[in-house]
């Protein structure tokens, strides 16, 4: 069978050139439904987390059921109805200290399953609910959920990884991609400390992926990691978020770094909310820190004049090489343009700067490096409390 792959594989990508519409369209109409019970598991999410029935409500069929622990049964069945008397009408709206998450959504005709893990960091408990949805008149609901609790260490507190959605160099059919190492170091360094790490991108949806090593443990640990996968696939654009939300931003390397992030004016204006309104972290490893070289305080300042960045410098480029030919800037000069300092060590070899809130490392292997000087300078935060 292995010597009729190759030909099959390329009648296959014969047809499907010939008819280019049908992957797009399929990959919309995915898309769209996903949306759509994003919105129905956020209702839920939010207002269970405030107590809200009427945002609950809109999130479940009349006649759904929930599968509820009870002590001394394998489950007790709850009516949705018992399940909203849960929640107080004189607590409505306020925070209960409940904090959720999409982990999951898969999707089978007018048939979904879905699963959000729920933080209450007050009593170090974590809840993965799981939850079956059904398309009812161009609608979707969950007609049942079932949930397992579990002690954790996770905090609730968010970083958000920026990644390029550039698929090639530039204007070239050479591939460019994410950084696969540079995101699971630094993405296993958060989980392992209790962190929530979410995903944007310049056009949101799937991302291009390089440099994945499956003979590394790491690697294919998290490549058949159902949660990650989905989230690299369903990355959010700016817009979609708040500021608010997220302690710290990690931009991402991987050379189509150098494209579409540092002119994205949403991702920019995010990420110096963040940074000015508050207080957050600005971080970037190797080609991710091409997207902190536009941005600009509120006083007109390039952030990086005055300060000790570090990145993947030009020194270290292949410079005859056709992709080096496409990059829009350079690195490393960009910075120093711009009245900042560029540092970096040996070619293979971690290297880190701290500037204040702004933490760069020069490759993926100071990818989990910049991660621990983050969390250690949020929990000394949190410490001076």
């Amino acid at each position: 069978m292995r010597y009729l792959f190759k030909p099959l594989l390329a009648v296959f990508m014969v047809l499907l050139m010939q008819q280019p519409g049908i992957a797009a369209d399929t990959n919309s109409q995915q898309q769209q439904q996903v949306a759509a019970i994003e919105q129905v598991l956020h209702n839920y999410i939010e207002g269970t987390s405030y107590n809200n029935r009427p945002q609950i409500t809109k999130a479940f069929h009349p006649a759904a059921d929930l599968l509820l622990d009870k002590e001394g049964q394998a489950f007790n069945k709850v009516p949705v109805t018992d399940y909203l008397n849960m929640f107080k009408l004189t607590e409505h709206g306020k925070f209960n200290g409940r904090i959720g998450e999409i982990l999951q959504i898969d999707v089978s005709g007018n048939l979904a399953t879905a699963k959000v893990e729920i933080l209450i960091p007050s009593r170090q408990t974590r809840f993965i609910d799981v939850f079956l949805l059904k398309q009812v008149d161009n609608q979707w609901q969950i007609i049942t959920k079932a949930a397992t609790k579990n002690t954790s260490i996770q905090n609730g507190v968010r970083v958000l990884f920026i990644l390029s959605s550039a698929h090639f160099h530039g204007n070239s059919t050479l591939p460019a991609g994410v950084s696969f190492p540079e995101i699971v170091h630094a993405y296993q360094t958060f989980k392992k400390a209790g962190y929530t790490v979410e995903f944007v991108s310049p056009e949101g949806g799937a991302v291009p992926l390089s440099y994945i090593n499956t003979s590394d443990p790491l690697h294919k640990m998290y490549l058949y990691d159902s949660d990650l996968m989905f989230a690299l696939k369903h990355t959010k654009k700016a817009v979609q978020l708040q500021a608010k939300d997220y302690r710290a931003v990690h931009y991402v390397g991987g050379s189509n770094a150098m494209y579409g992030v540092a002119d994205n004016a949403e991702i920019s204006r995010l990420v110096m909310e963040i940074y000015e309104q508050h207080q957050g972290i600005i971080s970037a490893v190797c080609h991710g820190t091409a997207g902190i070289v536009h941005l600009k305080t509120k006083d007109g300042k390039y952030l990086v004049d005055g300060k000790r960045i570090s990145g993947l410098p030009e020194d270290y480029e292949i410079k005859t090489a056709d992709y080096f030919k496409e990059f829009p800037f350079l690195i490393k000069q960009t910075i120093l343009d711009r009245n900042g300092t560029f540092h970096f060590g040996k070619k293979d070899e971690p290297y880190l700067e701290v500037d204040g809130r702004i933490i760069t490392g020069q490759n993926y292997q100071s990818s989990a490096l910049v991660a621990e000087a983050i969390i250690k300078q949020l929990q000394a935060e949190t410490e001076n409390k």
